[in-house]
């Protein structure tokens, strides 16, 4: 039987790439952007591999996510994955001198657009007894580095979050995964640092992870069997022992 996907952030990086992996095994695509020509683009390109809708939301925005989710036409309302990929990182600054609207934006986007997504969704899952939520994290969930304080903080909000739905999701059947990237060579970086040219020094002197090599992952665990549940994973590339040591060759 053909399984649907909805993935938010699915414009470009991870969210992209997954989109593209899902289609060539005939995962049918919702994908959710705030970008819509991007969207457009595309769903051009993905449908002739699989059936695509498209939904342009922010997902910050409550009552927008719940009635975009709502909208969805009959042949797209079940939706048996859920890939929470929607995030961003703003600044990289010490606390004492960091932005409050970067702290909104990384709080409202990283955590509570997640939550009002899966909160669209859960029911559906929980009446079918049936489900998977992917949550991408990063290994900022994990430890804690200089200068990123907010950003790791929401990033640990996500994983905590993914670890209360495994329990509370856990007597419907439903799995639930995390997924922690380490350095991904994306927009990422272009967005922290807000167009500034030391974005392009972030992924030079190694090879940073792609979003395709996360795709792949992201494939292999919605393809596991249905007794198999991958529920934390983290990702790093060979350059990268942990948040703050890369082996750099200038």
């Amino acid at each position: 039987m053909t399984k649907t996907a909805l993935i938010t952030g699915a414009t470009s990086g991870i969210g992209l790439a997954t989109a593209r992996e899902f289609a060539k095994h005939g995962i049918n695509l919702i994908l959710c952007g705030r970008r819509l020509e991007r969207l457009k683009t595309i769903q051009n390109e993905l449908s002739l591999l699989t059936d695509v809708y498209i939904l342009n939301f922010d997902v910050s925005h409550k009552t927008e996510t719940s009635k975009a989710i709502e909208s969805l036409p009959e042949d797209f309302k079940v939706i048996d994955i859920l890939i929470n990929n929607a995030g961003n990182a703003h600044g990289l600054d010490p606390i004492q001198d960091g932005s409050i609207d970067d702290w909104d934006a990384m709080m409202d986007i990283n955590v509570k657009g997640l939550l009002y997504v899966s909160k669209a969704i859960i029911p559906q899952m929980t009446e079918r007894q049936s489900g998977h939520i992917i949550n991408i994290g990063s290994s900022a969930g994990k430890e804690v580095y200089p200068k990123g304080n907010v950003y790791c903080a929401s990033k640990h909000a996500v994983l905590a979050v993914t670890e209360g739905m495994r329990i509370d999701l856990n007597p419907f059947g439903i799995k639930v995964s995390a997924i922690n990237p380490g350095l991904v060579e994306t927009e990422f970086s272009q967005v922290r640092f807000k167009g500034d040219k030391k974005a392009n020094e972030v992924y030079k002197g190694f090879k940073a992870l792609q979003a395709q090599d996360i795709a792949e992952i992201i494939y292999f665990v919605v393809s596991r069997p249905d007794h198999v549940n991958i529920a934390d994973m983290l990702i790093f590339p060979k350059a990268q022992a942990n948040s703050v040591t890369v082996k750099k060759n200038f």
